[in-house]
């Protein structure tokens, strides 16, 4: 089945194996030692009045909703460099963009997911009102979006590359 930008994950090689490793960790170990403190709390005594069970309960409660939002990334997920060209914003790449044609008031971000950046870079999605102005727009082009208080505001693309990892 192909899959169309809008709902395919872009990953690096390395981030691709970073997140598979936590999930293989939540559905495992991780898994055993939850089952394990949930026990133990248990043999406890009255259920009612046990933090211990209580916390060890929405801990798992956690990590398992974690655990389903990275295998369905992870299902998701294309390995390698997303089919946008180098100068020109889409899922994956690095854009530098000027405010209100500004070039002062700039702006660098990842266009893509929170959990392919292993850097401190900012990330907005390519879903983003952002991210969607902007996508498939040239280095050089203005774009403009609808900001929360219902008004408008251009950007300028001054740049946009690969996101290397």
């Amino acid at each position: 089945m192909t899959q169309t930008s809008e709902n395919v994950t872009w990953l690096t090689q390395e981030a691709y194996n970073r997140l598979k490793a936590e999930l293989d960790y939540l559905q495992g170990p991780f898994k055993v030692e939850i089952a394990r403190k949930i026990e133990a709390a248990r043999e406890e005594g009255d259920l009612r009045e046990n933090g211990g069970y209580h916390a060890a309960k929405e801990e798992q409660g956690k990590m398992h909703a974690r655990a389903l939002q990275l295998a369905q990334m992870l299902e998701k997920a294309q390995v390698g460099t997303p089919p946008t060209a180098a100068g020109t914003a889409g899922p994956g790449m690095v854009v530098k963009i000027a405010f209100d044609g500004d070039e002062g008031d700039t702006l660098e971000f990842l266009l893509g997911s929170r959990e392919a950046s292993a850097t401190d870079l900012e990330v907005y999605s390519p879903q983003s009102p952002l991210g969607a102005a902007i996508s498939g727009h040239k280095v050089g082009e203005t774009a403009s979006y609808e900001l929360p208080n219902g008004k408008s505001i251009s950007v300028k693309l001054l740049s946009a590359k690969p996101y290397a990892g």
